[in-house]
C-alpha cells in the first residue's frame, strides 16, 4: 500500500518536534510514507468560520492531490488537519452538487475515496503489534493522556473512539509500561486557535486541563495535537498566573513518548524543542 502524509502548516513551523517525531517513529519501524506533492495549508483553523466554499476547496485539494498521486491512505498527524479533511470529505459525498462546483474551483477532478487517518490510527494500525518487541526501556510513568476537542468529534463523521471517554492512546500508553490515569479532562477545550487573539482565556481554559492532570499526579501529559501542545506548554506563564503557582508538568507527543520507549534519542524526537522541558526521560 502507498502510503502519503500530510504534515498541515503546523508539522512545518510551530510543531516542528511533532513532524520529527512522527518520522522518526515510522523509521524506526520500517514505514515509508511520501509526502503529498504540492500540498497546501487546509484552513484550519479559521476558514470554515470566513468562507465556505473555501474551507471545502483547500482540503478537496489536498485530498485530490493525494488520490492523483496513487495514495490509497493519508496519515494526518494533526488533529485539526484530520478533522477539516475528514469533515470536508463526508460533506462532499453527501452532496454530489456540492463536490461538482468544489472540483471546478480547485480544477482537478477526483473521487473522494483516499482513507484519511489520525496519528493514533496509524499507530495502531502500523506499529502498536510490533512495540513489545522494539521496547529498550520502559515508559514506567503516570500519564494524563489529552485528546482535545478535534480528535473525536463530530463523531458522526470521525467515527473515531468514545466522544466523551475515548481510549485508544490510553491503551497505546499501556503498551509502553505507561500508566495512564482516570480524569475528567480528556477531551474539554484547551482554547484552541485563541492561543494569540485571547492568551486570558487559554489561560483558563489550559489551565483547568493541566491542574487537573496535575492534582491527578499525571508526571507528563500525553497529546495528539500541535494545538493542544502549543496551548499547555508555550502558554504555561499565562496558565500559571491563572493557577496562582508554576507547574512544571511537561506535555509530550504520543509519538515522542513511544519512540523514547523504542530508543529514539530525544534529539531525532525533537523534546529540546519544548518550552517546558521534558525531565521524564
Amino acid at each position: 500500500m502507498k502510503l502519503g502524509f500530510y504534515p498541515g502548516c503546523s508539522l512545518q513551523g510551530t510543531s516542528r518536534e511533532y513532524n520529527e517525531s512522527v518520522k522518526a517513529l515510522a523509521a524506526a519501524f520500517n514505514i515509508e510514507m511520501k509526502t503529498i506533492d504540492d500540498w497546501n495549508c487546509c484552513g484550519a483553523s479559521a476558514a470554515h468560520s470566513v468562507n465556505k466554499e473555501l474551507s471545502l476547496a483547500l482540503p478537496a485539494r489536498i485530498l485530490a492531490l493525494a488520490e492523483q498521486q496513487g495514495f490509497e491512505q493519508v496519515v494526518v498527524p494533526c488533529a485539526a488537519c484530520y478533522n477539516r479533511l475528514a469533515v470536508t470529505q463526508y460533506e462532499l459525498n453527501q452532496d454530489h452538487n456540492l463536490k461538482s462546483n468544489i472540483e471546478q474551483a480547485i480544477e482537478i477532478p477526483f473521487n473522494n475515496h483516499v482513507k484519511i487517518i489520525n496519528v493514533l490510527q496509524f499507530i495502531n494500525t502500523y506499529i502498536k503489534d510490533k512495540i513489545a518487541d522494539k521496547i529498550k526501556k520502559k515508559f514506567e510513568h503516570k500519564v494524563a493522556c489529552y485528546y482535545g476537542c478535534l480528535l473525536v468529534r463530530p463523531h458522526k463523521i470521525l467515527e473515531f473512539d468514545r466522544v466523551e471517554d475515548p481510549t485508544s492512546m490510553d491503551e497505546l500508553m499501556k503498551t509502553i509500561g505507561a500508566t495512564p490515569l482516570e480524569w475528567g479532562f480528556k477531551t474539554e477545550c484547551c482554547g484552541a486557535s485563541l492561543s494569540i487573539a485571547r492568551t486570558d482565556l487559554v489561560g483558563k481554559l489550559s489551565g483547568k486541563i493541566l491542574k487537573d492532570a496535575a492534582d491527578r499526579g499525571a508526571e507528563a501529559i500525553i497529546v495528539a495535537c500541535p494545538m493542544c501542545h502549543s496551548n499547555l506548554d508555550m502558554r504555561r506563564p499565562q496558565i500559571d498566573e491563572y493557577i496562582g503557582k508554576e507547574i512544571s508538568t511537561p506535555v509530550i507527543y504520543v509519538t515522542q513518548a513511544i519512540g523514547l520507549a523504542v530508543g529514539i534519542t530525544p534529539e531525532k524526537l525533537g523534546l529540546q524543542r519544548h518550552f517546558v522541558k521534558v525531565n521524564i526521560l
